[in-house]
């Protein structure tokens, strides 16, 4: 199994999208037999699923991400998992254990969709005061 963690430094990005890179990790008979790590390549509908389904991705996992882009990537064949936050490595392990718990997505629906307008950030939960 190939899987793409959304990542932001050494921890899970809270959106898909707008992550800086991607933590690809492959597993295989409960190991993790390869990893890498891919810079971002760009927050354009559609772009992403077809982008790391090309590379033999199985499953992402983010905090969160819209419903729209979860169609796209189960289109794509890729399940994904949402709801997720702590550290990359703790997120690895988790995988392999078999204890990682999602929930529900962090990011709220975008400001401007449909408006030809831009989101520069997502409305996480830790972004309100």
């Amino acid at each position: 199994m190939r899987i793409a963690i959304s990542t932001d430094g050494e921890s899970v990005s809270a959106h898909f999208g707008r992550c800086p890179a991607f933590t690809i990790v492959d597993i295989e008979n409960g190991k993790v037999t390869g990893r890498e790590e891919l810079a971002n390549p760009g927050h354009h509908p559609g772009f992403l699923p077809r982008f790391l389904h090309e590379r033999g991705v199985n499953c992402i996992i983010a905090g969160g991400m819209g419903q729209r882009a979860a169609q796209l990537f189960a289109e794509q064949g890729i399940e994904s998992f949402m709801g997720v936050s702590g550290s990359v490595e703790d997120v690895i392990n988790g995988i392999v254990n078999g204890t990682l718990e999602g929930g529900e997505s962090m990011c709220k629906p975008g400001e401007g969709k449909g408006y030809g307008l831009d989101k520069t950030a997502c409305d996480h939960p830790e972004e309100e005061n």
